[in-house]
């Protein structure tokens, strides 16, 4: 084989792993744009260390470690991304205001497709899509960087203690011990889990046809019904957030009075269903982007949803198209991949 042959065949075996280091970075980094940063820059520094790679370890971990360092190396500025909820206290309607923070203080949504492997085993792709959801992405993030990577590797990409060990140039009797101490602090924010849904069945088609049709409608009554007692609101960048029904509903009828008449087109977004949401142009011709909606759904209720505004951002991300047209219509029957 030539040299040329040979670079190429190495690029693709390099790029065979872009999906799922991109993974791991998200989770590592909680932004979807710095996680994609991160790769690129593993990518470029195995490029240049080939002469270095001796083959110990498969191409793979090798890949594994270099990213670990490049993500260690971004989380040294000791920022975090976060969630409102992280941030302040629930805010009753009666006193709502809109604050908005700095772009990189928030969590980030991402598409499943950048993040998560297109075949693999059932069971392991459902772990995978727990472990991207919004709210474990955000628990991981209270953890100091080193545990987040041993938690990573080990809850969620099975790796041995061993291989973790030699990853992190550490024993593996500190691998354990991070990972206990990692164990013990993610249970404090208690990122529980949402229900399976891939594929979506019949019950969660049909609260998410309800949710549509109760949004589309503006049915306060009826979206209220949709949504546990105890529910949250957010709407990044802004660090407001609100929860249970009385504030929700005040908050749509009041200030969120805008979204009246919207229309929601549906996606999928951190292993959850997602829709990105239209509001009326304002020349009176179709629908442009007001938010990319995300939900969380527990025990056949929807216990969050989080309002990413910053559409510029996300829409493009996510493929999304710029604009509806005034006939644009939901699906009638909706998939969690979109």
């Amino acid at each position: 084989m030539d040299d040329q042959a040979t670079a190429r065949d190495l690029e693709s075996r390099l790029e065979g792993h872009r999906r799922e280091l991109t993974g791991y970075c998200y989770r590592m980094l909680g932004s979807a744009f710095e996680a994609e940063d991160a790769v690129q820059d593993t990518m470029v520094r195995a490029w240049k260390n080939l002469g270095k790679f001796e083959g110990r370890s498969s191409l793979r971990s090798w890949l594994y470690r270099i990213a670990t360092n490049v993500c260690l190396d971004m989380l040294q500025a000791g920022n975090r991304r976060a969630r409102p909820m992280d941030l302040t206290e629930a805010t009753p309607v009666a006193r709502a205001r809109l604050t908005a923070r700095p772009e990189i203080t928030w969590l980030e949504p991402v598409p499943d497709g950048r993040v998560l492997p297109s075949v693999a085993d059932p069971a392991d792709t459902a772990v995978e899509r727990e472990s991207i959801r919004l709210a474990f992405v955000a628990a991981l993030q209270h953890l100091p960087a080193r545990q987040r990577a041993v938690l990573i590797l080990r809850e969620v990409l099975a790796w041995k203690a061993a291989e973790v060990a030699e990853l992190l140039g550490t024993s593996t009797a500190s691998v354990n011990s991070a990972l206990q101490r990692a164990r013990a602090s993610l249970a404090d924010y208690d990122p529980s889990d949402s229900d399976a849904a891939d594929p979506l069945d019949e019950e969660q088609q049909q609260l998410l046809e309800r949710y549509v049709a109760a949004f589309q409608g503006y049915d306060m009554r009826a979206l209220t019904a949709l949504l546990h007692e105890d529910a949250t609101m957010s709407m990044p960048p802004y660090d407001l957030w609100l929860r249970g029904h009385d504030d929700i509903a005040g908050w749509m009828l009041g200030p969120g009075e805008v979204c009246r008449g919207s229309k929601l087109l549906p996606t999928v977004a951190n292993g959850s269903p997602a829709f990105a949401q239209y509001h009326r142009g304002r020349d009176g011709e179709g629908y442009t982007p007001w938010a990319l909606i995300v939900l969380e759904v527990t025990g056949g209720r929807i216990g969050a949803m989080d309002f990413f505004l910053d559409t510029e951002r996300w829409f493009p991300l996510f493929g999304l198209p710029e604009r509806l047209s005034t006939g644009g219509r939901v699906p009638e029957r909706l998939s969690a991949g979109g």
